[in-house]
């Protein structure tokens, strides 16, 4: 595959088997020969509408046939595509699009409304309009491997995402390196699980594409419900999964509560691991239930700046009786990868050092941001032969004596939360923007179990009043609602005087992570009736989720920091307060206080009458 371009090697696949299946997703199938048509169509009217090759055009869709049909189409005009994610705030979509200052948005009918109102960008729609007739030949564009295919954001420390640049060639050659690894094929079935704006997404779509396989786009409400994504598992036979530790740790947990599968369970043959610090522990039911054949569970390090993976590591039994390692094992086949200490220079085995990486993954750099590439990507001889060009990644990990790399962490203050590389600088320039914000710190805080949250600690300024300052934390969760991400929306705020220091003068980030977590705000409760079941469903989520405030009844959960562990947490306590078996697929989406409420009346009364609702008498109960 190498030397050649992303939509070219799906060309072949389409002249190989254009009536396979490429996508299954929530609004349909596609057919190779269909994605291609659909993906064709788009590539003629971008261009158009003036879109050259080198282009960056923006990408607004939801999880379905058209992210993929709207992706596609973009490579077919020689351009690169921008995610842009719907579901960010408006405010983080303008700094997206101003970054990028992308000509041509593509989008679905509700990605178009997601963007902040008087875009520059022209707006075109994935679908062919109404009566446009079929695909038209394809315009023949001059594309080489080395153009650019996407620009995936990563947290700023200047509190500004910055734009990764990466070619064709990085993609291709990712899969020329690991396919005889892993042995992809036709027969593969991929989940896309993640989100187009964070880069498992390339390895998910691509993997499935380039191979010929068959790509499961998994709905958004699915990927929140372990038990629900289990089952999409087994129904859709997918064989190839990509997880985050922290979400495999609550698959591994549904899995274990399901029990022994009557029809054989799922087709999965391997698993990948990967996004944040992997805890050999959190795989150790998985391993006990199922062995360490099939599925294989592989833990693979990756940067966005080096195309998604750079090491792997095949997870077997026997690393169960050293948990205290995080194994990353050793760099694919195309890429180099060495420890250096801070001139540099390589460190022995058994001395930690800061991962460098280099070899054709190296993405070619930031957007628009030279100082930011020159600190990052550097020129370095590293066994005084030639020298090369490498990617630093502030990554910190030791080589065993066995050529093994086992990883440490970081050597600054950036934060992996759910597989997301988390600048604190970036969500504290946001808050700093409240005018009765002085300082602020943002550190992660583990809850048990690996569910790691964001936490700010602020301090008032002098002039603020008692009344202003306990009002501070709703008008900061506001604030970061309207122009952050979720992942980077903290899920608790403290008002302090004062913050920690080191002896050096340093803010101790460290004493802030191990202050004891705050306790839900007491609920009043009423006796008996609707009041009282909502008052207790109140006091299960301040249990899982403290804080200093209590979400109101309509507010999305995982607008105020709740994340999927959180929320299966809260699920779990409502079914112990009540006697229920909810799995949170009831909720239709709806994560709040109130649908969480309804459901358990409607549970607790139809077990009164002896009779047991539907889902689907319940989503029409809502109606």
């Amino acid at each position: 595959m190498s030397d050649r371009c992303l939509h070219e090697i799906f060309a072949d696949r389409v002249r190989e088997a254009p009536d396979r299946t490429a996508v299954t997703a929530p609004d349909g199938d596609l057919t190779y020969a269909g994605l291609d048509a659909r993906a064709g169509a788009l590539a003629a009217r971008l261009a158009d509408a003036g879109v050259e090759p080198g282009t960056l055009v923006g990408l607004c869709a939801e999880r379905g046939c058209d992210l993929v049909v709207g992706m596609l189409g973009i490579l077919m005009a020689g351009a690169a595509y921008v995610p842009l994610d719907p579901d960010y705030p408006p405010a983080r979509l303008g700094h997206l699009l101003d970054d990028t200052k992308v000509p041509v948005v593509v989008a679905t009918e509700s990605g178009a409304r997601a963007l902040p109102h008087g875009t520059p960008a022209r707006v075109l729609p994935i679908a062919a309009p109404e009566g446009g007739g079929g695909a038209p030949a394809r315009a023949r564009v001059a594309v080489r491997d080395d153009s650019l295919a996407y620009v995936i954001h990563t947290s700023g420390s200047t509190g500004r995402p910055k734009g990764v640049l990466v070619e064709h060639r990085s993609v291709v050659r990712l899969f020329d390196s690991s396919a005889g690894l892993f042995g992809f094929g036709p027969e593969d079935v991929w989940a896309l699980f993640h989100s187009v704006s964070f880069d498992f997404s390339v390895w998910e779509i691509w993997g499935a594409l380039l191979h010929g396989g068959r790509l499961v786009v998994v709905p958004q409400r699915t990927t929140r419900l372990p038990a629900e994504l289990l089952a999409l598992l087994a129904a859709e036979q997918v064989t190839v999964l990509s997880q985050t530790p922290s979400a495999f740790r609550q698959l591994a947990a549904a899995d274990e509560a399901a029990g022994p599968p009557a029809d054989g369970g799922t087709a999965l043959r391997l698993v990948v691991l990967g996004g944040e610090r992997l805890d050999v522990r959190d795989v150790a039911g998985w391993l006990e239930r199922h062995g360490d054949e099939r599925p294989r569970l592989v833990n693979m390090y990756g940067i966005t700046e080096t195309c998604v993976h750079v090491t792997h590591r095949r997870l077997r039994e026997a690393d169960l009786r050293r948990p205290e390692h995080s194994p990353i094992g050793v760099p694919l086949p195309h890429l180099g990868v060495w420890l250096a200490d801070d001139e540099g220079r390589p460190v022995p085995d058994g001395r930690p050092g800061e991962i460098m990486v280099c070899g054709p993954g190296v993405a070619r750099g930031y957007l628009d941001r030279p100082e930011s590439t020159a600190e990052r990507f550097v020129t370095r001889s590293p066994d005084g032969g030639p020298a090369v060009r490498a990617y630093r990644s502030g990554d910190l990990a030791v080589r065993t004596a066995e050529g093994e790399l086992r990883y440490l962490g970081r050597d600054d203050d950036q934060l992996k939360v759910r597989g997301y590389r988390i600048e604190p600088r970036e969500v504290e320039e946001c808050l700093l923007g409240h005018p009765s914000v002085a300082a602020v710190v943002v550190v992660d805080r583990d809850h048990g179990g690996g569910d790691l949250r964001l936490a700010a600690f602020v301090v008032p300024r002098s002039e603020t009043g008692e009344a202003d300052r306990e009002a501070l934390p709703e008008q900061l969760t506001e604030l970061a609602g309207a122009a952050l991400p979720r992942h980077l929306r903290p899920s608790e705020y403290r008002v302090t005087d004062a913050l920690p220091l080191t002896p050096q003068g340093k803010t101790d980030r460290a004493a802030l992570r191990l202050l004891p977590a705050l306790g839900p705000v007491p609920a009043k409760r009423p006796a008996n009736g609707a009041e009282g079941t909502r008052a207790a469903v109140t006091a299960v989520v301040g249990e899982v989720l403290g804080g200093s405030r209590s979400p109101g009844p309509d507010t999305d959960l995982f607008e105020v920091g709740a994340t999927s562990l959180a929320f299966v947490r809260i699920i779990a306590g409502v079914n112990e307060r009540f006697g229920l078996e909810l799995t949170g697929s009831e909720l239709d989406g709806e994560a709040t206080i109130s649908r969480i409420t309804a459901c358990v009346e409607q549970r607790t009364a139809h077990r009164a009458d002896g009779t047991s609702p539907a889902h689907d008498d319940i989503a029409e109960e809502r109606k």
